[in-house]
């Protein structure tokens, strides 16, 4: 019960103050349910790449005809954000629904809900809150859920990533390293 108490008290606390470091990096759960996104900083950018889907799909609406087979899972989506205000990160947003990409912010709420926002022409925007989970790449995750491999990608010395920099990899392929990148 009082750890119950302390968490409330924490998360009304951000809301209230404002809380100066917040954090968007993890795993997040779309409003529709339909996918969850990992995002990491990635040499000082936050990418995001779907970590797990209810579904397995295929990138088919890419307009490049090229990608129109490659699948979803493991797709960046949230691209190259960087932090433009203490709690405000801006850049785009990759929607495989329609093959577009769009101009986005996010932005943390409070530590379980990000706020995700993009716009088509610089006025018609439109959003949705994010809800942080714990990442559905473990053992024992629910069942129907496509996850992603983490074993599918080694690092130099053949070990499996860990969750960021399976992140780093998916956008940068495998000549990122870790160590070379500054990997946060």
């Amino acid at each position: 019960m009082a750890l119950c108490l302390l968490a409330t008290a924490g998360a009304l606390a951000d809301q209230a103050t404002g809380n100066p470091n917040p954090d968007p990096t993890g795993e997040w759960m779309t409003e529709k349910r339909y996918a969850t996104i990992r995002i990491a900083d990635c040499d000082g950018h936050l990418w995001g790449v779907v970590a797990s889907e209810t579904t397995p799909s295929l990138d088919f609406r890419n307009p490049d005809p090229k990608l129109r087979q490659r699948p979803t899972l493991g797709l960046p989506v949230l691209l190259s954000m960087t932090r433009t205000k203490p709690n405000k990160w801006d850049g785009k947003i990759y929607n495989s629904e329609d093959g577009h990409t769009y101009t986005a912010g996010i932005s943390v709420v409070n530590a379980n809900t990000l706020r995700v926002e993009g716009c088509f022409l610089g006025f018609l925007c439109g959003g949705e809150n994010w809800t942080r989970v714990e990442p559905m790449d473990r053992p024992g995750s629910p069942p129907g859920l496509n996850t992603a491999p983490f074993g599918r990608r080694q690092i130099s010395d053949g070990s499996a990533p860990n969750p960021a920099e399976y992140v780093c990899l998916n956008v940068f392929g495998p000549a990122w390293l870790a160590h070379q990148r500054g990997l946060k």
